[in-house]
């Protein structure tokens, strides 16, 4: 019989990992309560309609992404804005409390090709503010992401633009599609697909030909109103006083219709190409859109496999250096071997950790060794250095070598290699 195995890009959770994972969603409520963010949990199934008015007909997600059920008019969510949206209007949140400040963890479903750390079943954390319209509260719900990162001890940089308003955005739209329609031979099929639909998105190509098609482009940074140019700019201020660190990137534009004004995204050159680990923006039109009140939000989602992935690298990079000795001790011949014991002691009572094999192995054996136990130094110790008193320290990262003098007792050896690793650890 055929062993059955998960559906291709469907993936299972693992007891193994399951530590992480409990890890990422601890952190990210703790950070989320301090920032006064409330829980909402909303269905894996909605109206079709939802997402096509929310997301945008002419997005890649819509158009090629969802899993829907045509006969229903439902599908399973792509993303959880639209649905916290639905949510928010479907109660008449903004009634109880005119500001909501909320977040949700869950599985999201997109039907995209398969790749590390994303998948057709992915999970993501997202964080709404709805209601402010003050540029600090963009600021605000950058700092939460970056704060769950840092948490976490995850290196991230961050991407920051603005994509404008309804009043500055259609006349740079034209702009833009004069600039492309002279190209829109040399660019991609789906660039030239989405000309006309969605323009913004030929931008955020990821293949080298387009972009250096669109390197000259229209920037959308140079073609904001008065209103949005001084919103964004105190976005950004806020950033300055807060001391995030931020690249400003004209070609980041997200790919959901409905973002407006200051879109970001946190980006990692740990996962091979550059990756977005998280990203969003804010949506002042969506709710009223959807058929709510004329309020303003901002959100973002991190998608957490991704996350997870570079927890899965942190920890083994922990659990390697934890495993790194400071030194191996490489000795040959009898009167070495004898001398590097009582040296290995001394050294470890110092508190350093030390390896040393004694089965009289070659010295090409016990570099290997040395190799295998990530020791940052090998002292290197044969009869002819002995007869010389003078060992071989080899420095393992750079391979350079210089002399260790065994002139002297061993105590005073071992306070002469103590030296040396603590001058290396505090370089």
């Amino acid at each position: 019989m055929t062993k059955l195995q998960a559906v291709n890009g469907f993936k299972d959770i693992l007891p193994e990992q399951i530590h992480l994972w409990q890890r990422l969603e601890a952190c990210a409520t703790e950070v989320c309560r301090r920032f006064g963010m409330r829980e909402i949990r909303t269905p894996i199934l909605e109206k079709t309609e939802l997402f096509v008015r929310s997301i945008g007909e002419a997005t890649d997600v819509v158009e090629k992404e969802m899993y829907t059920f045509p006969d229903k008019g439902i599908t399973m969510r792509p993303e959880a804005t639209a649905s916290i949206m639905r949510a928010f209007i479907e109660h008449g949140m903004h009634v109880q409390q005119p500001v909501q400040r909320l977040y949700t963890m869950g599985a999201m479903f997109r039907h995209e090709r398969p790749q590390k750390g994303r998948l057709r079943q992915f999970h993501q954390f997202d964080a709404e503010i709805i209601g402010p319209v003050e540029p600090q509260v963009d600021a605000e719900l950058i700092a939460l992401g970056q704060m769950l990162f840092d948490e976490l001890g995850l290196d991230v940089s961050l991407e920051l633009n603005s994509l404008g308003c309804p009043v500055c955005r259609p006349p740079f739209r034209q702009k833009l599609i004069e600039r492309l329609e002279k190209v829109q031979d040399q660019l991609c099929s789906d660039c030239r697909r989405r000309l006309h639909t969605n323009p913004l998105r030929v931008l955020d190509c990821k293949k080298p030909e387009c972009r250096a098609l669109v390197a000259d482009a229209p920037s959308m940074q140079e073609s904001l109103c008065p209103d949005c140019d001084r919103h964004f700019t105190a976005v950004r201020a806020t950033l300055d006083s807060l001391g995030l660190r931020y690249n400003l990137n004209r070609f980041m534009v997200r790919g959901l219709d409905y973002y407006t004004r200051t879109t970001f995204e946190f980006i990692t050159n740990q996962l091979g190409a550059q990756a977005a680990v998280g990203g969003g923006g804010r949506y002042d039109g969506l709710i009223e859109e959807l058929g709510g009140p004329a309020v303003s939000g901002i959100g973002f989602a991190m998608g957490m496999e991704r996350i997870v992935l570079l927890m899965e690298q942190q920890e083994q990079a922990e659990v390697a250096a934890a495993g790194r000795m400071d030194v191996y001790l490489a000795a040959l011949g009898p009167e070495a071997l004898a001398h590097c014991t009582v040296l290995a002691q001394l050294l470890r009572k110092r508190g350093l950790r030390v390896a040393i094999d004694y089965s009289d192995r070659s010295l090409k054996a016990q570099m290997k060794i040395a190799g295998r136990v990530q020791a940052r130094y090998t002292l290197i110790l044969g009869a002819q250095e002995w007869e010389q008193k003078a060992a071989i320290l080899r420095d393992m990262e750079t391979q350079e070598q210089k002399p260790f003098s065994l002139i002297g007792n061993t105590e005073e050896q071992c306070e002469g290699l103590v030296e040396i690793l603590h001058d290396s650890n505090s370089m």
